[in-house]
């Protein structure tokens, strides 16, 4: 089992040497809806039974509970499949809603501790695109990791996450400095409506730029174009392009989501 160098060890018996082996190919991050340190997580834990790899403490400071290639039970299905492979999971202190977002010194520890999850364990720097796909990720993105539908984290920390958080990880990693982004940002599913309906007829150079990469990935739905006014086409390529990422059914239908778009990798316009 693999300990993290700067977390504080604090070992869950019996659960560490009693659950089962994992390969980790994901980490996911969610928020325990208390303000609590690691410390008191671990006591937390200690009375039930389930578990996180690691607690995070709103001063940064990080414990870790379990070994990183022994499964833990926060990621409910993301630690139960049949191929051995598993998620590294960690609980991190907020309000008593989940509503605030990480503090500078919690967006540090998780940019650190990511990085060293990449290099440890390989852990491919990219966001999770389905449930069984190896990356980073958070609580509520699947269904299959959240089942009881929690708001884990909130919509503060999905936001942080998405801009702050992975590209640091990204960054630290890869030795880039951040800087303009390279890719357009999600521009979140409203952008994309009229209502409940696609936003046809609406103008954007966003929509060219999206078309192009639809086409490049061979999932072009064009007889014209593509280009600056969202059309027919375009949804039909990009539900296309939500089908080859592995979702399916309502979750496969526009508006684009989050996780498709940072996969898409829209040059920024």
């Amino acid at each position: 089992m693999a300990w993290c160098p700067f977390a504080k060890k604090m070992e869950l018996q019996p659960e560490s040497d009693d659950q089962p082996a994992i390969r980790p190919t994901q980490f996911i991050v969610h928020s325990i809806v208390a303000p609590w340190t690691p410390e008191r997580t671990y006591e937390y834990w200690r009375t039930t039974n389930l578990e996180s790899h690691f607690g995070l403490g709103y001063d940064g400071s990080l414990g870790q509970y379990i070994g990183t290639q022994t499964r833990a039970d926060a990621n409910a299905a993301a630690n139960r499949r049949a191929d051995g492979t598993g998620a590294v999971s960690l609980e991190s202190a907020s309000n008593l809603k989940a509503s605030d977002p990480w503090t500078a010194q919690q967006v540090e520890t998780l940019i650190r501790l990511g990085v060293w999850l990449h290099q440890k364990h390989d852990i491919p720097l990219r966001v999770c695109r389905s449930p069984n796909d190896p990356g980073f990720g958070y609580h509520r993105q699947f269904a299959a990791w959240n089942p009881d539908a929690h708001a884990c984290p909130g919509d503060a920390r999905v936001k942080q996450f998405h801009d702050v958080v992975f590209p640091g990880i990204v960054a630290r990693a890869t030795g880039t400095a951040p800087g303009k982004p390279t890719t357009e940002p999600y521009p979140g599913a409203a952008f994309f409506l009229n209502g409940t309906r696609p936003a046809l007829g609406k103008r954007s150079p966003i929509f060219t730029a999206m078309g192009e990469r639809l086409v490049a990935e061979g999932c072009g739905r064009y007889k014209v174009g593509p280009g600056p006014v969202l059309g027919q086409a375009d949804v039909d390529s990009y539900e296309a392009w939500q089908r080859k990422c592995g979702f399916s059914g309502a979750e496969a239908k526009w508006p684009p989501g989050r996780s498709t778009w940072d996969e898409l990798r829209v040059p920024n316009v």
